[in-house]
């Protein structure tokens, strides 16, 4: 485990200056990142469908995107993938082809219109502990690819699976979406237990969004719901990150599969993305994270 470890180190080393390359679309030249800056992997998770975990994902990559940053949106819902549908996209390679070696990560990734970068998920493949090893060893490697981007998104399938659990384990942040339906509050409360119970030496910061809020005071009343259970019965921290508003513009866009963050920056749940954004860049980033801690965590090496 050590010779892989140090392997893995040793191949970060030589990738993470790498240049942007071309996906299914041509992907525009980018300059490498500066030396010695990691790459910043938030994890996106939800403990039910349908309370905007997806949308969060790709509206939050624009916003970085705004600020200058150079963003990859990783779909990791290897069953029902669609960050694709949502920016109205139709990838003719995915994960799964990338994992049975028949195409490089380079080759898949895709440059849209927003300034952002897409990885499409793997419909058909169920488990990463299903990898052969050499499968693993080969996923691994064209992982590093994702050291170009100083952001990288990972909008993971919704409920709790043990591909959920590795991308949350391995994260350096992990966002926990709920909305103020009483079912969605109980979900995600069962996500946070599971991830207190399954991840050993968890050392994240998990935080949480309330989506759909009428009021700030709503979201806050949510959120401490939730943090103080976490807190008294799970002896877990959970930061409250902030929330969005309920606001018409968000299924109109996804309707029209146009992110709402590009139609309109001032209405409502932009402006709440926007503050989403700032407080997570305002969160110490530790020197020994990034994309090499991502993948040896991903692959149990640590």
């Amino acid at each position: 485990m050590e010779d892989q470890a140090q392997a893995l180190r040793e191949l970060m080393g030589k990738r993470e200056g790498a240049q942007a390359s071309s996906g299914e679309r041509r992907a525009s030249e980018r300059p490498p990142s500066p030396s010695g800056k990691k790459t910043r992997i938030i994890a996106v998770a939800s403990g039910k469908g349908g309370v905007g975990k997806t949308n969060l994902s790709v509206n939050m990559a624009i916003a970085y995107a705004k600020m200058g940053k150079r963003v990859i949106v990783m779909d990791a819902d290897l069953g029902l993938a669609n960050v694709n549908v949502m920016l109205n996209m139709i990838p003719k390679y995915n994960l799964y082809h990338v994992i049975r070696k028949q195409k490089t990560m380079r080759e898949i990734i895709l440059d849209t219109e927003y300034g952002i970068q897409i990885v499409a998920g793997a419909s058909g493949f169920s488990k990463i502990a299903n990898l052969t090893e050499e499968e693993r060893q080969a996923f691994i490697g064209e992982l590093y690819t994702l050291s170009q981007a100083d952001i990288v998104i990972i909008d993971t399938a919704a409920g709790v699976s043990n591909n959920v659990l590795a991308f949350v384990a391995a994260a350096d942040d992990a966002i926990i979406v709920t909305t103020p339906e009483p079912t969605a509050i109980t979900d995600a409360y069962g996500i946070i237990k599971i991830i207190a119970t399954e991840i050993e030496n968890l050392n994240i910061g998990l935080k949480l969004v309330v989506n759909r809020v009428k009021t700030v005071t709503e979201g806050r009343r949510v959120a401490e719901r939730i943090i103080n259970i976490s807190g008294q019965f799970l002896n877990l921290k959970v930061e409250y990150l902030g929330c969005i508003y309920d606001d018409p513009i968000v299924p109109a866009s996804v309707l029209r599969q146009r992110p709402f963050f590009t139609q309109d920056q001032k209405s409502k749940a932009s402006i709440s993305i926007a503050h989403l954004v700032t407080r997570i860049e305002k969160t110490d980033f530790a020197d020994d994270k990034g994309l090499g801690r991502f993948i040896k965590k991903l692959f149990g090496k640590d």
